[in-house]
């Protein structure tokens, strides 16, 4: 199931929905509201008016992060409702609420919004190899080791077609053309051997960054923080593809264009850890939970730095991936650029 988090605005009222992409893609495909379809079946089922508006918004809730909550139990209504729904060709439930949807005539909203925590890993050695030597420095022995990551902001997930404003202190900004995956199943000391029983679902990760303050940050051994946390700059989706649409994600191409010029051509299967490492490594003495993502890190050329280049106002990134669809999103300058990396309420430091 290829799940599509949106937005519609009736009279003014915006509401949020989670629905399965059925054929098409996230631009102009066909979407089933998963929330109406459940109801709908439910009702044609014989459930009175109540229990069944109630039952349809426990386990198919228009939140993707409730909807993982719900288990097997949510994923087996909706799995029914989308199948009832097409077969019926029913444009609304009874309640009058949209079933069938075009997706041009949506919003769509991030793949999981505000997940409980986003840990973003290095797992493709040759985006290493080509940025290590820009920096005079090795590739550290510890890569070799361990599935390190960092951890970021949950709040600041964007979406497909979002645009991504610039935050007033970067001149410049730069992408990072990475796989994520979302935790269906919590655990502690979770064996790499059981790890995938923990995954839900996969979708495309671009981790937009600001690379100057990001650098002088991490110069005191911190961070990334500004410099990956500004508002929208982790983007998911376009979908969340449940991980059985995808019994290898080891074989995905990853391909990346900036104003329709490619600057990446990858795959997935470059990935030196993989997400089963990253699981066990994650959750060894530490409690994963449900909704969780991943990111892959950047593949190979997957990024400005490792090319010498930048990103500006105005530009349009397009990431795709097979099976997953196309992650598209454009920059914009809304605040000028203050013109160094002080932080604007200056504190003062006293004699050295």
């Amino acid at each position: 199931m290829k799940l599509l988090s949106f937005e519609t605005v009736t009279e003014g009222r915006r509401r949020q929905h989670l629905g399965a992409l059925v054929s098409g893609d996230a631009d102009s495909g066909l979407v089933i509201d998963l929330t109406s379809a459940a109801h709908s079946l439910l009702l044609s089922q014989g459930l009175p008016s109540a229990q069944a508006t109630e039952q349809a918004a426990v386990l198919c809730p228009p939140s993707a992060l409730r909807f993982i909550e719900g288990g097997q139990e949510s994923r087996a209504l909706a799995e029914a409702a989308v199948s009832a729904a097409i077969k019926s060709g029913t444009e609304k439930s009874p309640d009058g609420a949209p079933i069938r949807l075009n997706a041009a005539d949506v919003t769509v909203l991030p793949a999981i919004s505000k997940p409980p925590l986003l840990r973003d890993f290095m797992s493709f050695e040759d985006h290493l190899l080509n940025v290590f030597p820009k920096l005079n420095r090795p590739i550290p022995e510890e890569w070799y080791r361990r599935p390190v990551y960092y951890k970021g902001n949950p709040s600041s997930i964007g979406a497909h077609k979002q645009t991504i404003e610039f935050p007033e202190y970067a001149e410049f900004l730069d992408l990072e053309f990475e796989f994520a995956l979302v935790i269906g199943k919590s655990g502690l000391n979770i064996k790499e051997d059981d790890a995938r029983k923990h995954i839900y679902g996969y979708t495309i990760y671009n981790d937009f960054s600001a690379r100057a303050i990001q650098s002088a940050e991490m110069t005191v051994g911190l961070g990334p923080a500004k410099g990956k946390d500004f508002v929208g700059a982790h983007v998911l989706g376009p979908v969340l593809v449940t991980a059985d649409e995808i019994p290898d994600p080891y074989s995905l191409t990853m391909r990346g264009w900036v104003n329709d010029q490619m600057w990446t051509d990858g795959s997935s299967s470059a990935m030196n850890w993989k997400f089963e490492e990253m699981i066990a490594y994650a959750s060894w003495n530490e409690q994963l939970q449900v909704g969780e993502v991943f990111g892959s890190g950047t593949v190979g050329n997957g990024s400005g730095a490792e090319q010498d280049k930048v990103l500006n106002p105005g530009d349009v990134i397009r990431l795709e991936m097979s099976t997953i669809g196309s992650l598209e999103n454009r920059l914009v300058r809304n605040k000028p650029f203050i013109g160094n990396l002080e932080y604007p309420f200056k504190r003062n430091m006293g004699a050295r």
